[in-house]
């Protein structure tokens, strides 16, 4: 059993406490917003009245947050309880130029920082079947083995030192993939209905070919049942479709199917659909109140 802090229970970070405490670990979380963690006490876990209360006993402290500025700013709230040797996950999406001033951080207060965002959305993190993509410490990998076992089916390691970001890097790339697959099969089925065709005919087109697969299957099931329940909201993945552009020019890489997507991403959100799954972005499509 390990002792973990979870710091941030939105989507992810909710579903992952649950996974751990199915699994047997301690759990102390901690959210912004109480009312978003305290659901979790039903699970058994206990649930914080800050972050420093949330870490003080903790083996390993979790952040999923909404970007780098939020976790350094719930760290730093949480450092009069912080102890040497502990282990920093950094497990929200951030961008790469982030990553070495939250390790620099973890430096100063003798953290073992590991930089280790996941692949996958609400249901594998229900399930514990998210791909962990993690850089950090020989030293930390055993403490966080059990723990990166209940919330993913596999944990990639990239590299020893966090700071360098791997971890963010690859996400970054991974989840361009999918973004902009999303974009694109709301795009098609926006078109068929535009072109006043039944859009339900796409999947007898793709269904079995080559084509096709299980991701086009669940957005495209999604966006024809008008079922658009957060598993990524748009939100997020125009906040992703930011970070990608802007690792991207770093490198001297353009990314014109990602900013495009961002396009669709901040006009759905224009429209009031932020908070719905992105696969939303095919309201993008229509204008305000044909959607």
């Amino acid at each position: 059993m390990t002792a973990v802090a979870m710091l941030g229970t939105g989507i992810m970070g909710a579903a992952m406490a649950r996974t751990l405490l199915r699994d047997g670990h301690q759990v102390t979380a901690w959210n912004r917003t109480r009312s978003r963690a305290e659901p979790l006490a039903a699970d058994g876990a206990t649930v914080a009245d800050s972050p420093a209360e949330a870490v003080a006993d903790a083996e390993v402290v979790i952040t999923i947050l909404d970007g780098a500025g939020t976790a350094m700013s719930v760290m730093k709230e949480a450092a009069p309880s912080l102890r040497r040797g502990q282990v920093w996950a950094q497990m929200g999406t951030v961008g790469v130029e982030s990553v070495p001033s939250l390790a620099a951080f973890a430096a100063e207060q003798g953290l073992m920082f590991v930089d280790a965002p996941v692949q996958g959305t609400k249901q594998p993190a229900e399930q514990g079947r998210l791909l962990v993509l993690a850089a950090g410490p020989q030293d930390a990998r055993s403490v966080l083995d059990p723990v990166f076992g209940s919330v993913g089916a596999k944990t990639l390691w990239l590299a020893e030192d966090g700071a360098g970001g791997a971890g963010t890097r690859l996400k970054l790339a991974a989840v361009s993939y999918a973004i902009s697959l999303t974009s694109v099969v709301a795009e098609s089925v926006a078109l068929a209905e535009g072109l006043g065709l039944d859009p339900a005919l796409l999947g007898e087109v793709f269904t079995g070919g080559p084509l096709d697969n299980a991701y086009l299957q669940a957005k495209m099931k999604a966006i024809l049942a008008g079922d658009f329940e957060p598993s990524f909201a748009v939100r997020n993945a125009e906040k992703n479709t930011r970070l990608i552009h802007d690792a991207a020019e770093a490198a001297g890489i353009r990314m014109d199917v990602n900013d495009a997507a961002g396009e669709r991403f901040r006009r759905a959100i224009e429209q009031g659909h932020g908070d719905e799954d992105m696969a939303a972005t095919y309201r993008a499509s229509f204008p305000p109140g044909r959607e």
